[in-house]
């Protein structure tokens, strides 16, 4: 009974164990299905926030193609609205950081706005960013004042808003705006904040400004309370080094603990660069020995190290250089080409070229250092200094073993030196292949010196070879170097080989870069441009020269004057004949005289009698006589009259058969008024008794009707014992 009482508990036992076993299973089954469930609805979800996110981005990118690729009209805007009927924030974010141009920006912020987009401060702040970027600095500062109401006081102005437009006027030098910004932010009631400190001290420690970056730092302190941070500190103790305060950088550094801010690496890097820079390298050295004193974490790292190496090469210590260096590689750290090359440098300047290469063997067995294009500019340099000539070269033509490629620095250490050791054509050789190559134009992280290259073009442009000179000046133009002294090299070369055209073309790019060419390039230049008969090119090179504020000859003016003359220049040579009467040079009177004719022959007769009137006022004379005579045979009686009138009226002699002569002409082209006008002058001045002409003139006037002015002429006749006797008959019978 026992045993089956047992046993019935024993598979009661079991069918209960049993039953938990299910219950287990179907809690754990359901507890996994809903793990399963929720774990589908939760990866739905995210599926679904990647689709609409990646929605946005396309719709984005969609609606910035057409902006970027249209003018903005109405057509666009219908375009845009049919691809976002409603426009999401993220959308709008992005599609303003796709549009290329502020001014496409600015268009799409407005109309986004006009559809009943609401901007926060995020999309606002985005827009004064791409205003600052673009530079379009006006607009950022209206853009930024009128945010509040354009927001309806929903995005209140922040400091982070003046901190972007500090930041902009910055970056485009305009660094007392910067200031203006800062003083406004304060006048408005906008506190500044540690960001913007940090900005402004760093704007005015650049500018040098350190009195002014004292006042704005304790402004910081004491006015508005604001602590400032390591990135303050950093920036001060730079800033302070950099101006060649070093004392007072080293202060700010101990002023570090006094707000518990922790000296972090670059705090120590930048005391440790001011200091070298001082020529203060053991105290540097101190100061790197003692950044582990001051944390456990605190090491120093490549830059500390390399520092200090370029801070004992300076100063030729080269052995505790080498010493730092060891250091610096006990300590695990691997030495970066910056390191090696500034460490070659030093050993180069004291000549310890075993060293280097003991280096450079230690370099290939701890990191397999290889030597870049700065290692072996710093070698070439280092045995053209110590006059191995051949060593030099044996260095740039291994270049190609390393697989390195020479830069323009590497070129113009070669053709400098060579240059100056008159090697000329081997100078020459290297100078074709950087001209080829175009090594000048693709070389964007080297800066070419110019001065390298001026003897090569001094050679050059002695020797007939002035255009491939200007091939490598002006692919260093293209680069922004400027140099005055090659400008006049191959100006005067040009001259030399007559291309002066050319060397014009020259002159005026040196103009245009400000720089003013001295008297003697625009002397020589003006006389080969005569020479080459470009008479006009002359006149503009003269002109160029006065305001260069440079006088050139009077023998000059008269020169290119002669040459427009002979080339039948006629408005030029008024204009020339003006600017020396402006400028009070002495005239010729034979070339004014050719110029007044040549005036005439163009029918500008106003313009030449103009001329004439003004070198008589000046002083000047024409050769009147000749000038009569010339229009007199030239048929041009109008315009001898004028001259004769001319002369009259300034009292000058006149030939009166010329009179004559002009007064019968005008009769029979029936200008008798003219030929009155004349007469009367030559009457008043007592000059008319020797006229040839006076009875077919009186006749003249009687068959036009004109008796009035015929009784006149035949008065002056009677007067004068000359009538004929049918005049004398008529009168009496009066």
């Amino acid at each position: 009974m026992a045993l089956d009482l047992h046993s019935h508990h024993g598979a009661a036992k079991r069918l209960f164990m049993h039953h938990c076993r299910l219950s287990a299973i179907r809690y754990f089954s359901s507890w996994r299905m809903k793990s399963v469930n929720d774990n589908s609805h939760e990866q739905g979800l995210n599926r679904s926030d990647k689709q609409k996110s990646s929605t946005k981005t396309k719709t984005a990118k969609s609606m910035a193609r057409l902006i970027n690729s249209k003018p903005w009209s109405t057509d666009l805007e219908s375009s845009l609205s049919s691809l976002s009927p409603c426009l999401s924030k993220t959308a709008v974010l992005q599609t303003l950081s796709l549009v290329k141009t502020s001014s496409k920006a600015v268009r799409f912020f407005n109309w986004v706005e006009n559809m009943g987009f609401s901007h926060n401060s995020q999309s606002f702040f985005l827009m004064l960013e791409i205003l600052g970027r673009e530079r379009n600095l006006n607009a950022a500062r209206n853009f930024l004042l009128s945010i509040e109401r354009r927001s309806n006081g929903s995005v209140k102005l922040e400091d982070r808003f003046f901190n972007s437009l500090i930041r902009s006027y910055s970056k485009a030098g305009l660094y007392q705006e910067s200031v203006k910004v800062f003083e406004m932010m304060k006048s408005i009631g906008v506190s500044p904040s540690v960001v913007t400190f940090n900005n402004l001290l760093q704007i005015l420690l650049k500018r040098g400004r350190t009195n002014m970056a004292r006042s704005v730092f304790d402004e910081m302190l004491s006015t508005y309370g604001v602590t400032p941070d390591v990135y303050t500190f950093n920036i001060l103790i730079r800033g302070f080094c950099m101006n060649s305060l070093v004392d007072e950088g080293f202060r700010f550094f101990k002023e570090m603990e006094r707000f518990r801010c922790d000296p972090d690496v670059v705090s120590y890097n930048t005391l440790v660069d001011g200091l070298c820079r001082e020529g203060k390298v053991k105290i540097a050295h101190n100061v790197v020995k003692g950044m582990n004193k001051k944390s456990l974490h605190l090491n120093p790292n490549v830059v500390t190290y390399t520092t200090l190496v370029r801070g004992y090469c300076m100063k030729r210590e080269v052995e505790d250089a080498l010493a730092v260096y060891r250091e610096m590689v006990s300590q695990g750290l691997k030495p970066n080409r910056i390191t090696y090359n500034t460490l070659i440098k030093g050993l180069c300047e004291v000549q310890k070229y075993d060293k280097i290469k003991e280096i450079m063997g230690g370099a290939k067995e701890y990191g397999g250092f290889i030597p870049d294009t700065c290692t072996f500019n710093t070698l070439i340099n280092a045995h053209f200094d110590a006059g191995n000539l051949g060593e030099a070269l044996k260095v740039f033509k291994s270049m190609s073993g390393f697989h390195v490629q020479p830069d323009s620095a590497t070129y113009s250490i070669l053709i400098r030196n060579l240059c100056q050791q008159g090697d000329f054509e081997r100078a020459e050789e290297l100078f074709d292949e950087l001209a080829d190559k175009e090594i000048l134009l693709g070389d964007a992280g080297c800066v070419p010196l110019v001065a390298a290259y001026n003897p090569m073009f001094e050679y050059l442009c002695r020797n007939g070879k002035t255009k491939k000179a200007e091939r490598v000046f002006r692919q260093l133009m293209k680069r922004g170097i400027q140099d005055p002294p090659s400008y006049k090299t191959l100006i005067m070369g040009h001259c030399r080989e007559g291309t002066f055209a050319a060397g014009y073309e020259l002159l005026v790019l040196m103009l245009r870069r400000d720089f003013c060419p001295d008297f003697e390039t625009y002397d020589l230049l003006i006389n080969g441009l005569l020479e080459n008969n470009e008479a006009l090119l002359a006149q503009e090179t003269l002109e160029k020269m006065l305001k260069s504020s440079h006088l050139p000859k009077s023998s000059t003016f008269h020169s290119i004057l002669s040459e427009l003359l002979k080339m039948s220049f006629a408005h030029e040579s008024a204009k020339l004949i003006m600017l020396m009467l402006e400028r009070r040079i002495r005239q010729n009177s034979a070339l004014s005289t050719h110029a007044v004719k040549l005036l005439f022959d163009r029918r500008l007769r106003d313009k030449a009698i103009q001329i004439v009137e003004i070198l008589y006022d000046n002083g000047f004379v024409v050769e009147m006589e000749q000038l009569i005579c010339y229009l007199c045979q030239d048929r041009k009686m109008l315009e001898a009259y004028k001259m004769l009138m001319f002369c009259l009226e300034k009292n000058l002699t006149v030939n009166t058969e010329m009179c004559s002569t002009v007064i019968e002409s005008l009769c029979k082209s029936k200008k008798l008024s003219e030929a009155f006008g004349l007469y009367y002058e030559l009457a008043e001045r007592g000059k008319h008794q020797e006229l040839r002409c006076l009875d077919n003139f009186r006749i003249a006037l009687e068959a036009d009707g004109r008796s009035n002015e015929a009784e006149f002429v035949g008065k002056r006749m009677l007067q004068s014992g000359r009538f004929s006797p049918t005049f004398s008959s008529r009168t009496q019978e009066h």
